[in-house]
């Protein structure tokens, strides 16, 4: 069936959460196909949009503002300005990049609402959910936590077990406690609005099962299974004092549930941007509109985004959802609270010429059907075996011999062999292969396609060896370079949706200008006879193998220590030296409760933790990092050592120990009054 042809393209992005840096499991999923895709477009000359932006309401960021003991707003100032900056130096050419947060959003997400609201297409609840006596709040479902009843993990959240990933509700948690205050939850009424998201499960299927049978198998079984289970109406409103707040009488003290809020995002960056046109972006059935997400992301842009637009009337849905599935680092799932992670900023500093590898690598390992892997080791080699040794080879020959026996000048184009017009024959069949994949969302199998004109370049100049025909037929040799430089040319375009770094680089060392639109590739001649060259520079440099070690001895450092102190303590530590009363009775204990925790940057072990003593609010910090993750601790009970003398560690003062009993095999408890204390109770 031959596709519908459109008069602009909107591709969206997934917002991040700006409650942390961007990692490269991120970048797989979602950003590096975004930009591939819309950087092709640009070049075949269609009219595209690239929207982006920043998610800043929910949960996690309250939960982050309150680990660190600031506001949600300083977190989100802070990553949104972190991701934004990341995000350009990698390339990622979005036409904004803007923020729930922002003013024009905040008015546009309620004015949703409220139309929605005013039409009847919501439905009113009350309805009984935990509420924390203590801090006088409503509790998100992260913000209770309990023993898992499938695996027993203590520390399980309301709404996941991170140990063994089951999804779960509050009400199946063993012994739920609030994370905020350390007490047991209440039931307590609460109304909210819902989107009836089962009044759309006709159109849905429709949609969905009969007319986009084309989408990706993850994306459309995911889908399928969603609807064959039937759908519920979900709510779209919370009890929360951060967000976009319910815009109508009687809503005091909620605002709209994030997965509502977020994507009318893509909505309010586009206004922002266009603030005259951008109608046509969103109501115009000539856009065709592509959200690239991750797959975790798939029901809320495949049935609920949709469900809330069809209820709106006024705007176009998706033509297609090109999900990825993860990527995983070194062998495992890559861990944000464990920091198992390659993060973009950090790599952008440690490499900052090298943005291209990361692109090329996160694009040949994309995970675009199933889970993938990114290694160091075959970062090294993409880069060494391929970017280096096939590419940049390829081009540095071409120049090199071009200045060395044409002057820097282009050849001409001499008599034609068979084997140059056998060559030069497999140049339309790759453009083909690799339009084709790059329209259906193939990134990884286009990547090839691309790179293999660098593979034929470094193939004809290997076979003809002009280095040896010059000896004897210079006429021949101008043939030789003169095509080799015409796939140069074509590699500037071929490339430039993948290697924009790269290519720009390349052309300056062809001495072209501007980039060339997707309609010069099927031109004879890119480079004519005559025109000059540049001087050559390299386009890739090897990585060593120390580089690679150094970068898997920074994600391994944390778990071999705690290999080692496990494999250290195999049987009860011995006693102590005997002490008299005297000197035990110096010893200041005090119980004292947990206000905010955090770790300590660049370390593995060290958490600074602030308490109430009750005499004082003072810092600790505590190695304690490898058995308790700050949520943990925040509103938990300890026993401290008051009087310990202050001490600086990592230019931090601490000012006390925090108790804690050790096993034989090294694992750690924090020492906790048995019932809740006044801060400041002695133990004697």
């Amino acid at each position: 069936m031959k596709q519908k042809e459109y008069k602009r393209y909107l591709v969206t992005s997934a917002l991040p959460y700006a409650n942390g840096p961007i990692h490269i499991g991120h970048l797989a999923g979602v950003y590096v196909p975004a930009d591939i895709y819309v950087r092709y477009l640009r070049l075949t000359g269609r009219e595209v949009c690239f929207i982006g932006g920043s998610d800043e309401h929910g949960v996690p960021i309250t939960i982050k503002a309150r680990q660190l003991g600031v506001t949600p707003r300083e977190i989100v100032d802070q990553y949104h300005t972190q991701i934004k900056e990341s995000f350009s130096k990698l390339g990622i050419s979005f036409d904004i990049y803007s923020r729930t947060t922002s003013e024009i959003h905040h008015k546009t997400a309620s004015a949703f609402f409220k139309k929605l609201y005013d039409e009847g297409k919501f439905i009113e609840k009350e309805t009984e959910q935990f509420f924390d006596p203590g801090t006088g709040t409503f509790l998100a479902d992260r913000y209770i936590v309990g023993t898992c009843p499938r695996c027993n993990h203590n520390h399980a959240y309301g709404d996941q077990c991170e140990k063994c990933g089951s999804t779960l509700s509050a009400e199946e948690l063993i012994d739920p406690r609030s994370s905020l205050s350390g007490v047991v939850p209440e039931k307590k009424k609460t109304k909210h609005w819902y989107l009836p998201l089962n009044e759309y499960e006709p159109w849905l299927k429709e949609w969905i099962l009969e007319t986009h049978k084309e989408w990706k198998p993850n994306v459309y079984g995911q889908c399928k299974s969603w609807l064959d289970n039937g759908l519920k109406p979900r709510a779209v409103s919370r009890d929360l004092d951060w967000g976009v707040p319910v815009p109508i009488e009687g809503a005091e003290g909620k605002v709209l549930y994030v997965w509502f809020d977020a994507p009318i995002g893509y909505i309010s960056n586009t206004i922002e941007l266009f603030p005259d046109t951008w109608e046509k972006w969103w109501k115009d059935k000539d856009t065709k509109m592509v959200h690239f997400i991750g797959k975790d992301n798939i029901v809320f842009h495949c049935i609920v985004f949709p469900s809330m637009l069809k209820a709106h009337g006024e705007f176009i849905v998706p033509d297609n959802v090109p999900a990825n599935e993860f990527l995983n680092l070194e062998g495992d799932k890559i861990s944000t609270s464990n920091n198992w992670a390659v993060w973009l900023h950090e790599y952008l500093e440690r490499f900052p010429n090298k943005q291209d590898v990361l692109r090329y690598t996160l694009c040949a390992t994309m995970p675009e059907t199933k889970d993938n892997d990114f290694t160091w080791k075959d970062f090294q080699a993409r880069n060494n075996n391929e970017l280096v040794a096939i590419l940049g080879n390829f081009v540095n020959r071409a120049v090199v011999l071009t200045h060395k026996y044409c002057d820097g000048v282009v050849p001409t184009c001499n008599a034609l062999t068979e084997y140059d017009k056998e060559i030069l024959s497999q140049i339309p069949k790759t453009i083909e292969s690799l339009e084709s994949h790059l329209e259906h969302y193939h990134f990884r199998e286009a990547l090839k396609d691309a790179m293999s004109l660098a593979r034929l370049g470094n193939k004809y100049l290997a076979d003809t060896e002009p280095w040896k025909v010059a000896k004897t037929d210079m006429e021949r040799v101008q043939t030789i370079l003169n095509i080799a430089l015409q796939i140069c040319a074509r590699l500037t375009i071929a490339l430039d949706p993948f290697l924009p770094f790269t290519t720009e680089k390349l052309r300056g060392i062809l001495n072209m200008p501007a980039a060339l639109p997707w309609s010069r590739f099927r031109d004879e001649v890119l480079l004519a006879p005559g025109f000059t060259l540049n001087d050559p520079v390299l386009l890739f440099e090897k990585i060593e193998d120390t580089t690679v070690q150094a970068e898997v001895d920074r994600l391994t450092k944390g778990s071999a220590a705690t290999e080692t102190t496990a494999a250290a303590v195999t049987e009860i530590i011995a006693a102590f030296p005997e002490c008299t009363f005297e000197e035990f009775s110096k010893m200041d204990i005090r119980v004292a409760t947990v206000l905010a925790a955090e770790r300590v940057p660049k370390t593995d072990k060290l958490l600074k933790i602030t308490i109430d003593t009750g005499l004082d609010t003072r810092v600790i910090v505590s190695g304690i990092a490898e058995h308790y993750s700050p949520e943990d601790l925040i509103g938990r009970q300890v026993c401290m050592l008051a009087n310990l003398a202050p001490r600086k560690i990592r230019g931090i003062e601490s000012k006390g120990m925090i108790l804690m009993a050790q096993e034989p095999d090294g694992s750690m408890s924090i020492v906790s009054p048995e019932k809740e204390m006044k801060n400041g109770s002695v133990v004697n």
